[in-house]
């Protein structure tokens, strides 16, 4: 994927810049390559610095309201230091590293609705010019491929995914925001269980899986939610139908909640600091509701809300 855009912050006859990302997916801690080509502009310029930037499109909730925005979560300088003339054309590859917490946005060439992206910032002469989004594709570590392929095979079923910001208290969370896979009951829980919300924070070391279950309240009981909390390696062999489906009757069990503290049934998330329910993910579950989305031996391959919109249009005022 390329974009081209003319350097605004020095008019016309700057310099413009294209970015390349090597085709195909990345993987959360996964190498990303490609290359960023520079065309000079009418005269000499001096490239000070070429900056990748990580972003995100997260939603947020506060009191009063929510809102969407461009979160950046990484930046890698890849180049700089040289003079470009006037009309050069120059090569600048690059190889950078991804952040373990990186989202999945899709699972097996089907796209989730998480919009990733990177965005260049070329500064030239004292000015600062970040560039249009290029689309970043990520796609799941084998461990967390196994998990959602397992969940898929015991009947449950994709309803929508999205990011949010906010930390969940006694995890190893790095970024400032988690993504958060919401799922549909398999048939031996729907009674029990309105949807199990997954979350991955994987690191060198392994990945945490968190788990939470939205409980159905009875005829004299309110319903609550209940997490628990597993940890795997990245090389684990395991047979997973048997462990998850384990995971899941442990969670659906639980019939406390950790406390008031810490509890958040309608008011927020459970141990999310900071953060509680955000609103795309129920409009996402609104129109993909009974759609499942393409997990290898058990969810059906169906369409899915891509939310991707217009943050490739114009949304790099945002931090």
């Amino acid at each position: 994927m390329v974009f081209k855009r003319l350097l605004g912050s020095l008019g016309v006859g700057g310099p413009t810049v294209d970015t390349v990302l090597d085709p195909g997916s990345v993987r959360p801690g996964g190498e990303l390559s490609g290359e960023v080509r520079l065309r000079g502009g009418d005269a000499d310029f001096d490239i000070e610095h070429i900056t990748l930037e990580l972003v995100a499109r997260v939603e947020a909730e506060f009191d009063g309201g929510e809102s969407e925005g461009v979160v950046v979560f990484d930046r890698f300088v890849v180049g700089g230091g040289f003079g470009l003339a006037a009309g050069e054309e120059r090569g600048v590859p690059f190889r950078i590293v991804l952040p373990w917490e990186t989202p999945v946005s899709e699972l097996y060439g089907q796209p989730l609705g998480i919009v990733l992206g990177v965005r260049t910032e070329l500064a030239v002469a004292g000015a600062k010019d970040k560039g249009d989004l290029d689309r970043l594709t990520v796609g799941p570590l084998p461990v967390q491929e196994a998990i959602l392929e397992a969940l898929g095979q015991l009947g449950f079923g994709f309803r929508s995914a999205d990011l949010e910001y906010g930390r969940i208290g006694g995890t190893g969370q790095q970024l400032p925001f988690f993504q958060e896979i919401e799922l549909t009951p398999a048939p031996r829980y729907a009674h029990q269980v309105n949807e199990i919300e997954l979350t991955f924070l994987a690191s060198p070391a392994g990945v945490e899986v968190v788990l939470e279950a939205d409980k159905r309240g009875g005829l004299f009981t309110e319903g609550h939610d209940s997490v628990s909390r597993f940890t795997v390696g990245h090389h684990e062999s395991r047979d997973w139908n048997t462990e998850v489906d384990g995971w899941m009757r442990q969670l659906v069990e639980r019939r406390t909640a950790y406390g008031s503290q810490m509890s958040y049934g309608h008011e927020g998330h459970h141990g999310h600091d900071g953060h509680h329910r955000s609103g795309v993910g129920t409009a996402v579950a609104a129109g993909a509701a009974g759609l499942a989305v393409g997990v290898v031996g058990g969810m059906v391959a169906a369409e899915v809300v891509d939310e991707v919109g217009d943050f490739f249009e114009g949304d790099e005022e945002e931090e």
